[in-house]
């Protein structure tokens, strides 16, 4: 059984680990010893309520509940842009129309942007590809929308995510040779590091500061723009499954795309119920994999609480008012009979499997 938490100090050494198998375009999560221990020193004073909003943020991992190994890692930031500037490229387009002529054209542009200033992100998703599949990618993605349904006065009414961009077979992103490589003078993974330590206003200083006529930009770089990394497009569709929708932003470096949202329409803010335990007495009764209760679905299934939030995922069928659980899901969320707990059906209806 598998359970997502918060990451504390201890789990540094593991988060090394993991960040250490991220692939280029992976800005938020760097196998930086320091920048990571500031980061998990950062979810602490947050939790305390120490931090202010521009420094608020939430890191959790996927935890083996029997051997404690992590197996995973995804994040929550409060709002960006407060304190480090947060630049996307916003899609527009512009006409250009002569009369005289009776000639008109339609041209897609790209301007740097910081619309998105104040948004809460999505971000450092990562799962140890040992750990990939029976529902583990989902239950790691997921129990952040949880968290934030739980605590909607944490975050701003608005979460978007960034989503890494297309590379080709050699490694290379074409946006990126086709732009940004002849303003900043540095390699990708360079640029990359930069922006993931903090160190953002070179971006301002040396990116064009008017839009870009994307027609002057190679074919390979205009196919590439808003197209989705081949390794991330799981985690979009469940993004997606959740409510988040690709708008006008993408990513400055690889033109990612940015998924976009309201709070409030997420579906674990509207769908979610907040039911009590009830823990079985029979093997197999539910909240197990192998339960044996007809019509039983895969549920997301979480503890109440700010630091000691945890979630699951079980199958089983919530009643009235109880969901039931077995005594090893209850153990590893740490609730008893009649706790309450928060309960969403892993996919909304007639999603895909992923």
């Amino acid at each position: 059984m598998r359970v997502v938490r918060l990451a504390r100090r201890e789990d540094l050494p593991a988060l090394l680990a993991l960040a250490a198998l991220a692939g280029p375009g992976m800005t938020s999560f760097k196998p930086d010893p320091a920048a990571l221990e500031a980061r998990l020193a950062r979810v602490a004073a947050t939790v305390r309520g120490e931090a202010p909003t521009a420094e608020q943020g939430y890191l959790f991992v996927m935890e083996d509940a029997a051997s404690g190994e992590i197996a995973g890692v995804c994040g929550l930031e409060a709002a960006v842009g407060l304190e480090q500037p947060f630049y996307t490229y916003r899609k527009d387009t512009i006409v250009h129309a002569s009369r005289e002529l009776n000639v008109w054209s339609r041209m897609l542009t790209l301007s740097l942007s910081n619309d998105l200033t104040g948004y809460s992100e999505l971000c450092s998703l990562l799962l140890d590809p040992m750990w990939r599949g029976h529902g583990n990618g989902a239950l790691l993605s997921k129990a952040r929308f949880l968290f934030m349904a739980q605590f909607p006065e944490r975050f701003g009414p608005h979460v978007c995510a960034e989503l890494r961009g297309f590379f080709d077979d050699d490694g290379q992103s074409p946006f990126w040779q086709s732009l940004g490589h002849h303003f900043f003078k540095i390699d990708f993974d360079q640029a990359d590091y930069l922006t993931s330590i903090g160190k953002k206003s070179f971006v301002a200083e040396l990116m064009p500061k008017y839009p870009l006529y994307v027609d002057f930009l190679s074919p390979q770089a205009q196919a590439a723009i808003g197209v989705t990394h081949r390794d991330t497009l799981p985690a979009r569709r469940l993004l997606e499954q959740e409510g988040m929708r690709f708008g006008a932003h993408v990513d400055i470096f690889d033109s990612g795309p940015v998924l976009e949202a309201r709070v409030a329409d997420l579906r674990a803010a509207r769908d979610s119920r907040y039911l009590s335990v009830n823990i079985a007495t029979r093997p197999g009764e539910e909240g197990s994999p192998a339960s044996n209760v007809p019509n039983a679905e895969p549920y997301l299934v979480a503890r109440l609480g700010l630091d000691d939030f945890r979630a699951t995922l079980v199958e089983g069928r919530p009643e009235r008012r109880a969901f039931t659980l077995s005594p090893l899901a209850a153990q590893a969320l740490g609730v008893s009979q009649g706790d309450r707990i928060q309960v969403l059906p892993l996919k909304p209806p007639r999603a895909e499997a992923v």
